[in-house]
C-alpha cells in the first residue's frame, strides 16, 4: 500500500476539504531545494515549505549543530530552569533585531507568538491602570489560528465560524502609498473612540493575502501615530522574518520600530517548531511588581527547547554569512528581472517583488481554493515545481541555497503556466 493510501485511513490535513481533496503528495526525502516522492520524482520547493526551510531542506551545518545540542541537553522546563543554547540564542538574535528589542520570550509556533504578544500587549495597559480592550490591524491580514490570532487575522476564511467568540478589533485599509489620509483618518477616529490597546501587522508584505507589499512611508506613519498615542505596536514578522524582505525582518526597512515583535518559520530553518515573542524593556518592566499576578501567566511546555534553541543558533549564522546574503541579493535581482519581463504578459495583471517574495496577480478572479488555484498546482507539480496559488496570485519563496538553474526552472513553469489560465 503507497503512502498516499495509507494517509487517507487516519491523518486530517490542515486547509483542506477531503472530500474534494483526499490525496496528499507522499514526500520521503528533501535536500537543498529539492523534494522526493515515493516514485522517485523530484520537485523544486519554491516556497520553502510555507517559509521556513530558508537555508535548504537538511542544511548539512544546521543539522550538525543540532545533533550536537542533541547529546548534551534534549528538554529541561523554562519556567525555573536556564541553559545555554536559550541564552546565547537571546544574545545573538538582540545583535539583529530592530533597534530597541531587549527581552525574549518563548513560544511554540507563529499563532502562539501571537497570542503572547496580544496577551502581553493587554496586560501592559492592564498592569499600568490604563486598561484598553480594542486592537488595530490590517483588512485581509493574517495572523495565526488561535483564537487571539484568529481575532486580529481578517480573511474570512479561517475565521467565520468563530467571529462571534473573538476579541474586539477594529480594521484600517493597507497604505498604498495614495490612501495616506484616508488611512490616517481611520486610525484617528477609531482611536477617539475606543479604548485601543495595540496595532498589530505583518511589516511590509501580507503574506496569506496573497504577498500584498504596502507602502512604508504610509506605514511609518501609521506606527507613528501610535507611538504618540500609547498604542503599543506589534509587528507579525513570523512570515517576513530573517532575510526574506532583502533585510533581516522586515521592520529595518521602517524608520519607526516595533514595540513587539513575533517570530517563527524561518527561525529554525524548517527543522524544528519555535518561536519568540521578543519586546522591548519598558513592556518587560510593566510586569515587573511584588505582586504575583502582575506576572506574565503565560506558558508552554516545550518553551526554550535546547535543541530548538541550538538550531535557531545555526541559522542565525548562516543568515549573516556573506554567501547568505549574497545569495538574497542575486534572488531579489533575478526576480526584478523577471517581472520587467513578465509584467505585460496579457494574462498577467500586476507583478510585485521584495527580496526574495515574488508575486504576480492573473487577469481573473477565482476562489482562494477554488478550481484554478487547484488546476494551478497540479500543473506546477507535474513539471516538478512546488508552488501554492492564493486565489489567482501565484507567488515564489525560494531557498536562499537555490541554484540559477533551479530558479530559472521556477520562472519557466511560471510562463508555462500562462498559457493554459
Amino acid at each position: 500500500m503507497s503512502l498516499k493510501q495509507r494517509d487517507q485511513k487516519h491523518l486530517w490535513h490542515p486547509l483542506r476539504q477531503h472530500h474534494l481533496h483526499p490525496e496528499s503528495f507522499a514526500i520521503v526525502k528533501a535536500k537543498g531545494c529539492i523534494l522526493t516522492d515515493e516514485d522517485g520524482d523530484e520537485y523544486i520547493d519554491a516556497i520553502s515549505s510555507w517559509y521556513t526551510s530558508v537555508y535548504g531542506h537538511c542544511n548539512d551545518y544546521i543539522i550538525e549543530k543540532t545533533y550536537a545540542q542533541m547529546q548534551q541537553l534534549d528538554q529541561i522546563m523554562f519556567s525555573d530552569f536556564t541553559h545555554e543554547p536559550a541564552i546565547r540564542l537571546s544574545e545573538e538574535l538582540i545583535k539583529i533585531l530592530p533597534e530597541g528589542q531587549n527581552k525574549i520570550f518563548f513560544n511554540d509556533n507563529g499563532s502562539t507568538a501571537v497570542e503572547a504578544a496580544i496577551k502581553m500587549a493587554l496586560q501592559y495597559h492592564f498592569n499600568t491602570d490604563d486598561k484598553r480592550n480594542v486592537f488595530i490591524a490590517f483588512e485581509n491580514g493574517f495572523h495565526g489560528d488561535t483564537f487571539g490570532a484568529m481575532s486580529v487575522s481578517g480573511l474570512s476564511v479561517y475565521n467565520g465560524p468563530f467571529a462571534e467568540f473573538l476579541i474586539d478589533v477594529k480594521r484600517i485599509p493597507t497604505p498604498d502609498g495614495e490612501n495616506h489620509d484616508i488611512v490616517l483618518n481611520t486610525l484617528r477616529n477609531l482611536s477617539l473612540e475606543y479604548d485601543i490597546a495595540g496595532f498589530i501587522y505583518e511589516p511590509l508584505v501580507q503574506g496569506a493575502a496573497g504577498m500584498k507589499i504596502h507602502d512604508v512611508d504610509g506605514l511609518n506613519a501609521i506606527l507613528a501615530f501610535c507611538k504618540e498615542h500609547k498604542i503599543l505596536t506589534i509587528a507579525d514578522e513570523v512570515m517576513t522574518g530573517f532575510g526574506k524582505t532583502g533585510r533581516h525582518f522586515a521592520s529595518d526597512h521602517i524608520e519607526t520600530k516595533p514595540d513587539i515583535i513575533c517570530l517563527s518559520k524561518a527561525l529554525t530553518a524548517g527543522l524544528i517548531p519555535m518561536a519568540i515573542t521578543s519586546c522591548t524593556q519598558v513592556i518587560y518592566d510593566a510586569f515587573l511588581s511584588t505582586d504575583m499576578a502582575k506576572g506574565f501567566f503565560h506558558c508552554h511546555t516545550y518553551s526554550a527547547n535546547p535543541i530548538a534553541c541550538a538550531t535557531a543558533i545555526a541559522g542565525i549564522e548562516l543568515l549573516v554569512s556573506s554567501e547568505m546574503q549574497n545569495n538574497i541579493k542575486r534572488i531579489s535581482k533575478a526576480h526584478e528581472d523577471f517581472g520587467r519581463q513578465i509584467k505585460d504578459h496579457p494574462k498577467v495583471k500586476s507583478v510585485r517583488h521584495i527580496g526574495v517574495i515574488f508575486a504576480l496577480d492573473l487577469n481573473t478572479e477565482t476562489e482562494r481554493y477554488g478550481d484554478l488555484r487547484d488546476q494551478l498546482l497540479k500543473f506546477f507539480m507535474d513539471r516538478g515545481v512546488f508552488l501554492r496559488p492564493l486565489g489567482n496570485t501565484i507567488y515564489i519563496q525560494v531557498p536562499y541555497v537555490i541554484s540559477d538553474e533551479q530558479l530559472k526552472k521556477v520562472y519557466q513553469v511560471i510562463e508555462e503556466a500562462l498559457e493554459i489560465v
